[in-house]
């Protein structure tokens, strides 16, 4: 791997933890989590930016498969690379750490620092970035608003619809395209191994968060129910 991308992977690394520590600062009243979760708002708002940016061609952006890295890639990678691992370690500090969670930022940091190391994939990987990170916000924000109070508010279930359909049809429908497109290119097999594992969790979370969805339409419905026939006695 290049002397600058380590150099840029450790900077982000204490950008991101510097930033965490300004926002703690501000917030002191606020829970590890609310603080941590506005960092990881501002990645993903960084995130898909700079994957945004580093596109070729918006008729395919995952293209060209199987090839070089751009310098520009580069540097987006590794600013999430950076993100990664910050957050991975504010992980380990949660009360309850999730273990599909840990095994998201491992196979995430293995299979960036994979193609770093390697220097290709990167239209690949800045695409799985960018399907990653556009339903982030809105995750980050279904539990911030919980924090503020608004939980089981009209606010907080049209956020959690949002997060729904941007993660279904990001991870869900583009995600496994893109992932079947990594598989049959010509690239290294760890980054093969690591989208498949990337793809695997996604579907995972899929699954919990139809769980969630069907769970709290259910409760919406019998609160309208039960206040329906409060208003008729």
């Amino acid at each position: 791997m290049e002397d600058y991308i380590v150099n840029w992977v450790i900077s982000g690394a204490l950008f991101w933890s510097t930033t965490f520590l300004i926002v703690r600062s501000l917030l002191q009243n606020r829970s590890f989590d609310f603080c941590n979760r506005i960092v990881s708002t501002i990645h993903a708002a960084v995130a898909v930016s700079f994957a945004s940016f580093t596109v070729q061609d918006w008729r395919c952006p995952a293209c060209p498969l199987a090839s070089s890295s751009s310098p520009l890639q580069m540097k987006a990678l590794s600013v999430t690379l950076s993100y990664l691992i910050y957050d991975m370690v504010c992980c380990l500090f949660d009360q309850n750490p999730k273990m599909d969670n840990l095994i998201h930022h491992v196979v995430s940091i293995v299979g960036i620092g994979a193609g770093l190391a390697y220097e290709m994939c990167g239209s690949e990987m800045v695409a799985s970035m960018w399907i990653t990170e556009i339903s982030s916000p809105f995750l980050h924000m279904r539990e911030l608003l919980k924090e503020l109070g608004y939980r089981d508010t009209n606010l907080n279930f049209t956020v959690d619809v949002l997060f729904a359909i941007t993660f279904s049809l990001a991870r869900m429908v583009v995600g496994p395209c893109l992932t079947y497109v990594t598989l049959t290119a010509e690239n290294p097999l760890l980054i093969k191994a690591m989208a498949l594992g990337l793809q695997l969790v996604s579907a995972f979370w899929f699954y919990k968060i139809v769980k969630m969805l069907r769970y709290k339409i259910a409760k919406r419905t019998r609160t309208v129910d039960k206040a329906a026939k409060v208003a008729v006695h």
